[in-house]
């Protein structure tokens, strides 16, 4: 986690101009010319420390591993860029990771590339890229190229991040929303819908007597042990934008098969639910970002919550639900009353720039 300008020692940068004499992005530093030289090998190269190629260039000549190939690339222009437990840096390599994590993949590489707004702060950009860096180096993947661009004050504000991923997912896993079969189990590694609080803290000021922070963290590991302990998954998602409803239903409506949850099986946090209330809320649409929704054969489902359990970022694995034959391709809720209730897509977007 990155809590301040601080982290940055200004002084210890090598060349004095523009960076030092210059506290904020300008035009030039996406000109590319000698200001966008600077802005590279004296704020992001050092900011990424080892989890970057010394060439970072515009293109990247890598090994070809054994294996298939996984490719995912997401953009993030989550506001604001800091929030409790973590930043739109982590979040945007912790984020590709998951994308590729959520097919088998083990991830390898990470391209990085940034949309600046003129007249952010290059301090915060410094917290930013190194937050990318420190996450980049615990996940173990290395940021091989990248890119910057500049747009002038009113085209844009603060910072937008891009990354692409490649992985390699191992022979004998098969992953996707299609595989959803009936009688199959319906699993969610954690508490769902703490990451849109936690930006929602920051952004509307709320308070709950106790910080909420975000569940942003790569899931690559968390999979990995997942496969080990020999379960059938045939479905993995995160449930990012639009939440576990989205996530649920876009796996219904590719499967062909009902999903049907009980509420109260769902982990919510305390503090989630009372958010939610405040803001009128489900909390099955709001944005994850450190956590996933498994489906697996209902007589694997127990092996599968222990092996998740046994992992720190699945500690809080609960079964939600089944597969079933009734009302295909759609998702139903179990109330605590006994009765149901549909679990449709969200319209549009409840949290813009969540993520």
């Amino acid at each position: 986690m990155i809590t301040g300008s601080n982290d940055l020692d200004f002084e210890g940068w090598v060349c004095p101009m523009p960076l030092r004499d210059t506290p904020t992005i300008v035009m030039g530093h996406g000109g590319g010319g000698a200001m966008s030289g600077e802005l590279i090998e004296q704020l992001f190269l050092p900011a990424f420390a080892s989890a970057a190629t010394a060439e970072l260039g515009d293109s990247a000549v890598l090994p070809r591993p054994a294996g298939r190939l996984a490719f995912s690339t997401d953009s993030y222009v989550v506001k604001p860029m800091f929030f409790p437990g973590g930043c739109i840096g982590d979040l945007a390599v912790n984020g590709t990771i998951n994308d590729l994590a959520m097919s088998g993949a083990t991830p390898l590489y990470l391209s990085t590339a940034f949309i600046l707004a003129e007249g952010t702060a290059l301090a915060d950009i410094g917290r930013i890229a190194t937050a990318m860096g420190r996450a980049a180096e615990s996940a173990g993947v290395q940021l091989v190229t990248g890119d910057t661009k500049v747009v002038d004050s009113g085209s844009g504000d603060g910072v937008f991040v891009n990354t692409a991923g490649i992985g390699v997912v191992p022979d004998g896993v098969e992953i996707a929303p299609t595989r959803a079969r009936v009688g199959d189990a319906v699993i969610v590694s954690g508490d769902i819908g703490v990451h849109g609080i936690a930006v929602m803290s920051v952004r509307t000021g709320m308070e709950f007597g106790t910080t909420v922070e975000t569940d942003s963290a790569a899931l690559h590991t968390l999979v990995a042990d997942l496969l080990a302990s020999g379960v059938d998954v045939r479905v993995l998602r995160d449930p990012t934008r639009g939440g576990v409803s989205a996530t649920l239903n876009e796996i219904a409506k590719a499967s062909g098969v009902g999903l049907e949850i009980v509420e109260r099986d769902l982990p919510i946090p305390p503090e989630v639910k009372d958010a939610c209330g405040l803001l009128g809320l489900d909390p099955l649409q709001v944005a994850n970002e450190g956590k996933l929704v498994a489906i697996v054969p209902a007589e694997h489902a127990d092996a599968a919550l222990e092996a998740l359990r046994r992992h720190p970022l699945g500690a809080g694995a609960q079964r939600i639900g089944v597969c079933v034959a009734d009302h295909p391709r759609m998702v139903v809720a179990r109330t605590g009353l006994g009765g149901t209730r549909v679990v449709d897509l969200p319209i549009g977007e409840q949290l813009p720039r969540i993520c």
